[in-house]
């Protein structure tokens, strides 16, 4: 008597299953972070001001040099010679770059507008100074709001590409498509937008921020990529390096 071989199925995969102990509480490791700056604040009050003095048109050196390391391994993730494969399956990236510089900065322009502007407008009432001119909080937090919004996510997309098991090909076309077009949109967006709204913001401080927030790490993370990629191979690179 034949007895059938019992098919067994794989499990499925769990999304995260691979990620290290840091990228699986990244969320404790912010709050965490958040309750470690509001104490520093309180303890040494002095702190905040001696940072705001290192600053060059009111970009402070102190966070460039923290953002460069958090941008730069996104960076040197990023085969930019995909973004020449976009022409193959053009719809997909059509469809980012139409929501991501037609839709969202101006949604964000309205939800700012809504919330900081209007409805919690009272609570924002105090102002400061900002280069010997007097501006207000809420004034303050619409100029962020609108630049944050401006900004396409780089690092999230390939975390969450990563996570649902996406199709990695088109998630680092799209990353490498829109880091490129952010370095040429952000900067005559965001003083359009922040013009249009009354909000004074030096053309300097832009185009200085995207120079250094996404410009250095940019250019740092193709050089090294191609560096490694020619002395050490792909393999090391993947296996090691990353």
């Amino acid at each position: 008597m034949e007895t059938q071989p019992i098919s067994t199925s794989p499990k499925p995969p769990q999304a995260g299953g691979q990620l290290s102990i840091f990228e699986k509480y990244l969320t404790v490791w912010v709050i965490l972070c958040i309750f470690a700056g509001i104490a520093l604040g309180r303890i040494f009050p002095t702190l905040a001001k001696t940072l705001d003095g290192m600053s060059v048109y009111n970009v402070s050196i102190p966070i460039a040099i923290c953002l460069f390391f958090m941008m730069y391994p996104i960076m040197v993730k990023i085969d930019f010679s995909q973004a020449v494969r976009a022409s193959r399956n053009p719809k997909p990236v059509l469809l980012t770059l139409s929501v991501n510089w037609l839709i969202k900065p101006f949604t964000m322009v309205v939800f700012a507008q809504f919330f900081l502007g209007w409805l919690f407008r009272p609570l924002l009432s105090a102002t400061e100074l900002i280069n010997g001119t007097e501006v207000t909080l809420a004034n303050s937090y619409i100029a962020g709001a609108i630049l944050l919004g401006i900004a396409p996510c780089t690092a999230m997309v390939l975390m969450w590409g990563y996570l649902s098991y996406s199709n990695q090909g088109h998630t680092l076309v799209m990353v490498a498509v829109n880091s490129l077009a952010m370095l040429l949109l952000y900067a005559p967006l965001g003083k359009w937008l922040l013009s249009a709204n009354d909000l004074i913001v030096p053309w300097q401080t832009i185009a200085l921020s995207v120079l250094i927030y996404v410009g250095f790490p940019l250019a740092a993370g193709v050089y090294s990529r191609y560096w490694i990629f020619q002395n050490k191979g792909k393999r090391w690179f993947e296996e090691k390096f990353l």
